[in-house]
């Protein structure tokens, strides 16, 4: 199989690039040359951004192309337009928000969509990846595989989540763990995704799937005893009620990664339906395997891990976690 993937040196392009490669496939990574491809890849650099910036893709063919970008939806649409010709297949990795919240507990591929237009320029996330969908399918038709993941955690994260919370464990000491304990939560490991993204091109699949865990897979207690497991210990989780924290001003998601308090959103985040994917070959490994891996992964950089630029971070500090355990 000849693989051509855009985008496939970081968190789930690398893990697609490595998912290809242990598959014996031959593999091209087109990308920004920001970051070095694994080894054994064909690399061709360009900027898809830029003017001419995918005259490196101006020859050459290949069985699938796998594309990973999350920006403007016209790089999408001029990367398949370009490809259409000269590939069979080509899969888009989008996201469940393409959805129109609030979305129902369960919600399958049918649900509402957020507008989106393959022409549009910098968009908001949701618009921008309805956008590339829309750029994808009018290439590729049928033929394209539209991806729609949730939350991803696991090695090569470059947002900032799971590696969140396993630096604030391995710090030890007094933890604010976010309650219920038992709440539910969906995520898919990159490495996951990337399996099944790469099987269901060898089936011939197309149209949308939405890749996540399913209901029930994990819970947030699961996540953090395992953080603070592996991190060696030192953390004292302090289960503390969802009304607590909410009164003391913290934003859910983003000062505190992962967490959404039960209600609507948290229903939209983390009770998505996935059986069609799971039908077709998914397989989630527990939630233990995904936080193990991550840290090893971790402590083997030389340096903390590079996170993305264009976004913004506003987690938890030391200062507010201290005052709402002490209230």
């Amino acid at each position: 199989m000849r693989l051509l993937i855009l985008g496939g040196t970081e968190f789930v392009g690398r893990a697609l690039t490595e998912e290809a490669l242990k598959r014996g496939w031959e593999t091209t990574v087109f990308h920004r040359g920001r970051h070095a491809a694994p080894p054994g890849v064909t690399t061709v650099l360009g900027d898809r951004t830029a003017e001419n910036g995918l005259a490196g893709l101006a020859g050459g063919e290949w069985d699938a192309v796998v594309d990973t970008w999350a920006g403007a939806p016209t790089a999408v649409r001029d990367a398949a337009r370009l490809l259409a010709d000269r590939a069979p297949r080509y899969a888009y990795i989008s996201s469940r928000s393409v959805y129109r919240h609030p979305c129902a507990p369960g919600l399958d591929e049918s649900g509402a969509l957020v507008d989106g237009s393959p022409d549009a320029g910098d968009v908001e996330y949701p618009e921008a990846k309805r956008g590339g969908e829309l750029a994808a399918v009018a290439a590729f038709g049928d033929r394209a595989l539209l991806v729609r993941a949730g939350l991803i955690l696991g090695p090569w994260e470059n947002v900032g989540r799971l590696l969140w919370w396993l630096n604030r464990m391995a710090r030890g000491g007094p933890v604010l763990a976010p309650g219920p304990r038992d709440s539910g939560i969906q995520f898919v490991d990159p490495r996951d995704l990337a399996a099944w993204t790469l099987g269901a091109i060898e089936q011939r699949l197309g149209g949308p799937y939405n890749l996540v865990s399913p209901r029930g897979h994990a819970t947030m207690g699961e996540l953090l005893d395992a953080c603070a497991r592996v991190t060696g210990g030192r953390a004292e989780l302090r289960w503390t009620a969802p009304e607590k924290i909410l009164a003391a001003g913290v934003e859910p998601w983003t000062e505190i990664p992962v967490w959404i308090p039960p209600g609507e959103l948290h229903d939209t985040i983390h009770a998505g339906g996935s059986a069609k994917a799971i039908a077709s070959g998914l397989r989630c490994r527990p939630v233990a395997e995904t936080v193990t891996d991550t840290w090893t992964w971790l402590q083997s950089l030389p340096s903390p891990a590079p996170l993305r630029p264009d976004i913004q971070r506003t987690a938890l500090t030391p200062q507010k976690e201290a005052e709402i355990l002490a209230m």
